[in-house]
């Protein structure tokens, strides 16, 4: 775990949930099976509100106890897997966030987070991708899968800010993506999410290529206006001196 989001938890809990949490680590380091019952129990007891870099305090608390399972590999996976499944929305989404910290503890964890990713990227619930598009993600996802999790999060109105690994990962083809989804928003009238421009500028070309620009001269107005807007927004997002 992050140590800035582990000194937070630290600093926000109070010494009756920090008692309650140290002795559940305990419990889960002595006994893997005791954490089926202290994970769900994280909320009551440690509180749900908002903590440090997009986690809440119960994300984070139960980071924790599965950072505390004495286990390995596939049994690892298995047990964070189960967790995942029998567990509510909270659950899953401090399941994902963990499997970075899990992989950095197990390195013979590697990929086996992968199909919970995977099944929360199939959904619709944006809180639940953010968690599942981090770091661990960014690792691991192959370039096709990255790419649609990137264009799928443009779709749902999902900040591309909440996606780790843009810097290292985004390619040309995603630019390209994105630049033929942005044509489409404006022939259908519509606006284009700023946050996709700079991905689409590191790549010359891309924009011109997707015929955007002719929407300019479009007979419908509401077209050429939303041309010109994303046009626009193009243009601020293109690095100074470039």
């Amino acid at each position: 775990m992050d140590p800035h989001i582990s000194t937070a938890l630290d600093r926000h809990l109070t010494p009756d949930a920090r008692r309650w949490l140290t002795d559940a680590e305990a419990r889960v380091g002595q006994d893997p099976a005791a954490v089926r019952a202290v994970f769900p129990a994280v909320g009551r007891r440690c509180g749900r509100g908002p903590l440090i870099a997009g986690w809440t305090v119960a994300d984070a608390a139960r980071a924790r106890l599965l950072a505390a399972l004495p286990l390995r590999g596939a049994a690892l996976a298995e047990e964070v897997t189960a967790l995942h499944h029998h567990g509510d929305t909270a659950e899953q989404r401090a399941v994902l966030r963990s499997l970075a910290l899990l992989e950095d503890k197990d390195a013979s964890f590697a990929d086996q987070g992968l199909p919970l990713v995977r099944e929360a990227l199939r959904g619709n619930d944006t809180d639940l991708m953010a968690a599942a598009l981090g770091p661990y993600a960014a690792r691991h996802l192959d370039h096709a899968g990255y790419r649609q999790a990137v264009l799928k999060c443009v779709f749902c109105g999902l900040p591309l800010d909440r996606v780790a690994g843009l810097t290292e990962r985004a390619d040309r083809e995603l630019a390209r993506m994105l630049a033929d989804f942005a044509h489409e928003r404006v022939a259908a009238g519509r606006d284009v999410p700023a946050d996709i421009w700079p991905l689409v500028c590191a790549h010359p070309g891309v924009l011109e290529a997707s015929g955007l620009p002719a929407e300019t001269d479009s007979p419908v107005p509401e077209r050429r206006a939303a041309a010109h807007r994303a046009l626009a927004d193009h243009r601020a997002a293109v690095p100074a001196g470039a």
